[in-house]
C-alpha cells in the first residue's frame, strides 16, 4: 500500500468519527511533502479560489497579479467592464508581463514588446507578421473566474462547475451583511512557513482566541461566548459573539439584526477562503498554497461605506496585523513540531470550539479518500 494511499484511509477513518468523538488529524497530513503534492493534483488544483475584491479593479485597465499554485494571474477589468483572469504569460517566451497593481492601456513585454489590450488579446508582435502572429491568432489563455458577494474567484480547471449554485445557504448567511457593497481600503500580500491546512484550521476555531490573543481578540470575540453556525458541503462557518459591555463595533447595512451587529461571523469557502464579516469591517484571507510548509496569504479589508473614520480604519488594519503576528508565531512553531514522530492525534474541543475544524476534515475526505466498499449480498448479480 502506498503512503498515500494509506494516508487516506487514515483520513476517512478521522472524518467518519461522531462528532462527539472527533480527532486532529496526525502530524503527517501536514509535513508530508508527498501527500501536499498529491492534495495539488487531487483537488487544490480543480477547486475555486478566492483571489481578492471586485473593486480593488473597479476602472477598465485596473489590474493586479498574484500565483496560484505556481499558475502567474493577471486579474484585470476590461473595456467592456467585465473583470478577467488571465495568465500573466506572454505568448512569445513566456515572461511575465507585469508585477504588482495599477492601471493600464496595454500590457507590454518588457522582453520583446509583444503588448495585449485589456481583454487579452494581442494588440502588437512587432516584426512577427510574416510568422502569423495576429491578433486573430494570439491572446492570453482566459481561466474560468466568478464575482460573487464583491469577491473574486477563479478556477485553474477547465472543466469546473459553476460555484454560485453551491453557495446559497452561505448566501443565506451573509445575506443581510451586504458584503457586496463593502468597500476595500488595505491589501497585504505576504508569506507564512506553515502548512495550509493549519491556518484554515487557526482561523476557524475559537477554542485559541482567548488564549493566543488575550489582549487584541479576547476583550471583543472570547471563546467562551462563540458558537458553531451553518454548514454544508461547500463551506464551515461560526460566530464570535461580543460581550454586552462593549462599545459598538458599528452599525453596518441597515438590513442587519441587532443579533448579527453583536458578532462576527468567520466562515471558511472549502478549501482556502477564510474570513471574518462583520457590521462594518470585512476581512478576507485567500491563501495560496506553495509548498508542504509555505503559504502565500494575500487578505483584504473591506468597510461598510464610510462609516469608518480613516483613524478607525487605520486602528483596525494594525489590530489585524497584531493578531496575525500572534497566529503566525505559534504556526510557525506548530508547524516545526508536527515533523515529531508524536505529533498528536488529540481530541477536538466541543462543537461549538473546534466543531468547524470537524468539518474541514469531512471534506478534505470527500476530495480525496477512496468511497467505502460496498460487497454485495451472495446470490446478487449471480
Amino acid at each position: 500500500m502506498s503512503k498515500t494511499t494509506a494516508m487516506n484511509e487514515e483520513l476517512a477513518s478521522i472524518a467518519g468519527l461522531p462528532e462527539f468523538s472527533a480527532q486532529c488529524l496526525p502530524g503527517h497530513f501536514y509535513t508530508s511533502a508527498e501527500y501536499f503534492a498529491y492534495e495539488v493534483e487531487k483537488f487544490l488544483s480543480k477547486e475555486w479560489h478566492c483571489l481578492g475584491r471586485a473593486d480593488e479593479v473597479a476602472r477598465p485597465g485596473d489590474y493586479f497579479t498574484t500565483t496560484l499554485l505556481n499558475e502567474p494571474l493577471l486579474v484585470v477589468r476590461g473595456d467592456d467592464q467585465r473583470i478577467r483572469v488571465l495568465s500573466n504569460v506572454c505568448r512569445h517566451r513566456g515572461m511575465p508581463l507585469a508585477e504588482g497593481s495599477g492601471s493600464t492601456r496595454r500590457f507590454v513585454c518588457s522582453y520583446h514588446a509583444w503588448s495585449y489590450n485589456r481583454d487579452g488579446k494581442l494588440a502588437n508582435a512587432p516584426r512577427m507578421r510574416d510568422k502569423g502572429v495576429t491578433p486573430d491568432t494570439c491572446r492570453l489563455p482566459e481561466f474560468r473566474s466568478e464575482i460573487w458577494n464583491g469577491f473574486i474567484y477563479v478556477n485553474l480547471d477547465d472543466d469546473a462547475l459553476p460555484l454560485a449554485p453551491k453557495l446559497q445557504r452561505l448566501e443565506h448567511l451573509l445575506q443581510n451583511y451586504q458584503t457586496a457593497e463593502m468597500r476595500i481600503v488595505h491589501v497585504v500580500e505576504e508569506e507564512w512557513r506553515t502548512n495550509w491546512k493549519c491556518l484554515v484550521e487557526n482561523f476557524m476555531e475559537a477554542y485559541h482566541l482567548s488564549i493566543v490573543h488575550p489582549e487584541t481578540l479576547h476583550p471583543y470575540t472570547p471563546t467562551g461566548l462563540s458558537r458553531k453556525s451553518m454548514s454544508d458541503d461547500a463551506f464551515t462557518s461560526y460566530c464570535a459573539n461580543y460581550p454586552d459591555d462593549i462599545p459598538s463595533r458599528g452599525s453596518g447595512a441597515p438590513t442587519l439584526t441587532e443579533e448579527e451587529r453583536k458578532r462576527s461571523t468567520l466562515f471558511c469557502l472549502f478549501p482556502a477562503q477564510v474570513a471574518s464579516q462583520a457590521a462594518s469591517l470585512l476581512v478576507s484571507f485567500s491563501l495560496q498554497p506553495v509548498a508542504v510548509d509555505l503559504i502565500r496569504v494575500r487578505w483584504t479589508m473591506s468597510t461598510f461605506g464610510d462609516e469608518l473614520t480613516k483613524d478607525e480604519i487605520d486602528q483596525r488594519i494594525a489590530l489585524w496585523n497584531e493578531v496575525n503576528r500572534e497566529d503566525r508565531e505559534k504556526l510557525e512553531k506548530m508547524q516545526k513540531a508536527l515533523g515529531s514522530r508524536h505529533a498528536p492525534s488529540g481530541p477536538l474541543a466541543p462543537k461549538d470550539y473546534e466543531g468547524t475544524i470537524w468539518d474541514f476534515y469531512r471534506y478534505l475526505a470527500r476530495k480525496v479518500a477512496p468511497p467505502p466498499v460496498m460487497k454485495l449480498a451472495a446470490g446478487i448479480g449471480a
